[in-house]
C-alpha cells in the first residue's frame, strides 16, 4: 500500500470527483464510499466485461491536519494474469489470433497501468488546489514561547524577542509529504532520503 500526504486546501470530495471523472468510462466503473474516517474510491472493471481481464483498486482519503493522507490499497491481478495467460496461448498455437485479441491486450495494459494513472490524476487535482508535499503554511511556522511571535522554520532563535527556538523544526519528506521528526535521514513512511 502506497501512501502520499498532501498539505493544502484539498478535500476527500476534490480527489474523489476528479478520480471519477478520470476513470467512470469505458470497461471502468467508479465508486465512491463515504465513512466518518474518510472517502473510499473503488475502481473496478465493470461485471460482464467483454475484453480484458477484471481488476480492481481501492483509494483510501483521509482528511488530516493542514491536508490530506492518500493510499492506494494492492491492485487485483489474477484477471489480467488469466486474460494475459489466454492471450499468450492462443497465439502460441495460432499466431494470427492477436488480432482477434487487440481489445483484450489494449485493456490489460491500460489496467497494468491503473496505479500509475491514478497517481498522475491526484497530484494534477493536487495541484490545480495548491496543495504540495511541503509543510502547510501553518506548520511551517514556529511559534514562540516566550512572545508568541511567528517565525519561519530554520530560524534559531525568534526575530522578534531573540528567544531560541529549539532543535525541533518540522519537515516533510519531498517525496510523500510525510512529516518526519528533526535528525531523520530517511523517511519512515516512503524510505526517500531525505535532504536538510
Amino acid at each position: 500500500m502506497e501512501q502520499r500526504i498532501y498539505h493544502g486546501s484539498l478535500t476527500p470530495r476534490d480527489v474523489a470527483r476528479e478520480l471519477q471523472a478520470a476513470f467512470y468510462h469505458g470497461n471502468m466503473r467508479v465508486q465512491v464510499l463515504d465513512d466518518p474516517q474518510g472517502t473510499a474510491v473503488q475502481i473496478a472493471t465493470a461485471a460482464g466485461t467483454r475484453s480484458g481481464g477484471q481488476t480492481a483498486i481501492t483509494v483510501q482519503i483521509r482528511q488530516i491536519e493542514d491536508g490530506l493522507m492518500i493510499q492506494i490499497g494492492e491492485q487485483s491481478w489474477l484477471g489480467i494474469a488469466a486474460s494475459m495467460g489466454t492471450t499468450a496461448v492462443s497465439v502460441l498455437f495460432q499466431p494470427l489470433r492477436i488480432i482477434e485479441r487487440l481489445d483484450d491486450i489494449a485493456q490489460d495494459i491500460e489496467s497494468l497501468q491503473l496505479t500509475d494513472r491514478i497517481w498522475r490524476v491526484i497530484e494534477q487535482t493536487a495541484k490545480m488546489a495548491g496543495a504540495t508535499h511541503e509543510l502547510s503554511e501553518r506548520l511551517s511556522r514556529l511559534t514562540c514561547l516566550y512572545c508568541g511571535t511567528a517565525n519561519p522554520v530554520g530560524e534559531g532563535a525568534c526575530i522578534a524577542c531573540g528567544a531560541p527556538l529549539g532543535a525541533e523544526q518540522p519537515q516533510a519528506c519531498r517525496n510523500c509529504g510525510y512529516v518526519v521528526a528533526a535528525g531523520e535521514t530517511k523517511c519512515p513512511n516512503c524510505g526517500a532520503v531525505l535532504t536538510s
